[in-house]
């Protein structure tokens, strides 16, 4: 199914080709490329607004998720009935704040990216962080789909939420 990268903002660059090659990865190797996503890339302000709105958050963030099919228990896919039910989701990627991110933390820009619609895709596949159990359940989903996209690739990706608990 379809997968559709937008970029919404001009504050830093974004390569689209690269970006779309490793969500395309991450997609087959949790077994959803059948399932149409969205991946937004938006600058600082628009994420804020996002991260207002919808988790009271005023204050810009790296990575809101917004599943099409709710309830999912963690690693579930979901079980679609109609053609246009098979959608993922949309993942909005604070790319202007991952970006300022990268260069205090000296980290690579473009790994940090794919790393962050790793973890937007298990939120979307009904993985959360809001408890420790929940925290290590989706950390070590992170940390294999990582793992078999770093022996892919020739990288050393690993999970957003490492330090979370």
């Amino acid at each position: 199914m379809s997968l559709l990268i937008r970029n919404l903002q001009s504050a830093v660059p974004l390569r689209r080709a690269p970006l779309r090659r490793k969500v395309e990865q991450l997609r087959c190797l949790l077994g959803v490329q059948g399932f149409d996503l969205g991946v937004i890339c938006v600058g600082n302000k628009r994420i804020q607004q996002l991260n207002r709105s919808y988790r009271q958050k005023d204050a810009p963030t790296d990575v809101l998720s917004f599943p099409f099919h709710e309830n999912l228990k963690a690693g579930e896919l979901p079980q679609s009935c109609a053609q246009d039910e098979y959608n993922l989701g949309d993942i909005f990627l604070g790319a202007e704040y991952i970006f300022q991110q990268c260069e205090e933390n000296k980290e690579d820009y473009n790994n940090i990216l794919t790393v962050t619609v790793a973890h937007g895709l298990c939120h979307l596949l009904g993985y959360q962080h809001n408890t420790e159990a929940e925290w290590k359940q989706m950390y070590e989903k992170e940390a294999q789909l990582l793992q078999k996209l770093s022996k892919l690739s020739g990288t050393n990706l690993q999970p957003l939420t490492k330090n979370h608990f």
